[in-house]
């Protein structure tokens, strides 16, 4: 944000009463007047340097009316106050000499922040042309211009005189770019029913780890269900949704010798995981059970 107080090059209006460490106004015919919001991290400079930054605590909203002063050839406001010589004004779009501009008046919509909890001095750390080279838009001339938060971060530590920014309270959250996209999927089909079978043998129970939400319970199949693309009458148990997956890559397994839980032993700083090592499965398992998860043994852990 652009905060020239006294030092204003521009006559198109009479300027805000800006108190950079306090608040900063502006109105509604400044460009991205509606984009600024609560909770923003603001930086403001004087074209020539840094002079702080803060948190936006809140923003007042008013409605006035506001002169608005143009040149009086070709109406432009790009107007500027010539100190020594005269005519008093020149018009940087048609280049036109006059001692007085045009004016009228317009109803607008007043925006104030409130950000001088959060304020930190950034004096003598970041020069006018380095701020705007951390610009979306470098050669942008509005006054109000958006950068992102970890380059001006990091272009205030390479200065190795950074202030402490803790004042902030906090940084800008990361926003992972998302949405959707239409793909195509293979699904398996019968798994629901497969899972409702098991569901009325078995009831909600976990076959590691006993009663369980039916919610967290899905159907895993003892064999690589991919290979075949069958269902198998007594070729899965109901599993916990994280059991499942470490049964999967074989972090769980049972141990066809003595039909007893094995973890692997890279779990061991897990308790939850761990303490299941050693135990007997809560499901009764049938023969055909044990055949699948023989299988699953010598695929996963026999070498090991």
């Amino acid at each position: 944000m652009l905060a020239l107080g006294e030092n204003r090059e521009h006559a198109g209006n009479d300027g805000y009463d800006d108190d950079p460490a306090e608040h900063y106004s502006w109105d509604s015919t400044v460009q991205n007047h509606a984009r600024i919001a609560q909770g923003d991290v603001i930086a403001l400079w004087d074209r020539k340097e840094l002079i702080g930054i803060s948190v936006i605590e809140a923003i007042d909203t008013g409605s006035t009316e506001k002169t608005l002063y143009s040149c009086p050839v070709c109406k432009k406001a790009d107007i500027k106050r010539r100190i020594k010589e005269r005519p008093t004004y020149r018009c940087g779009k048609c280049g036109a000499l006059f001692y007085e501009p045009a004016s009228r008046t317009k109803t607008v919509t007043t925006y104030r922040s409130r950000h001088g909890a959060a304020w930190v001095n950034g004096r003598g750390l970041l020069s006018g042309s380095e701020l705007r080279a951390l610009c979306d838009s470098p050669n942008s001339q509005l006054s109000m211009r958006s950068v992102r938060w970890d380059r001006l971060r990091d272009a205030l530590a390479a200065t190795g005189r950074a202030p402490d920014l803790r004042a902030l309270g906090r940084e800008r959250p990361l926003v992972i770019p998302g949405g959707h996209k239409v793909a195509t999927v293979r699904v398996r089909v019968g798994q629901a029913s497969f899972r409702e079978q098991l569901l009325s043998e078995h009831g909600a129970e976990c076959a590691f780890t006993g009663p369980a939400p039916a919610a967290v319970l899905e159907a895993a199949h003892l064999y690589g269900y991919a290979a075949t693309g069958e269902h198998h009458v007594w070729g899965g148990l109901l599993l916990r949704r994280d059991l499942h997956r470490l049964f999967d890559d074989g972090r769980l397994a049972i141990d066809p010798v003595t039909g007893r839980i094995s973890v692997d032993p890279a779990l061991s700083p897990y308790p939850l995981y761990w303490e299941l090592h050693d135990r007997l499965p809560t499901a009764t398992l049938r023969a055909e059970h044990r055949g699948w998860l023989t299988s699953h043994w010598n695929q996963h852990r026999a070498k090991a």
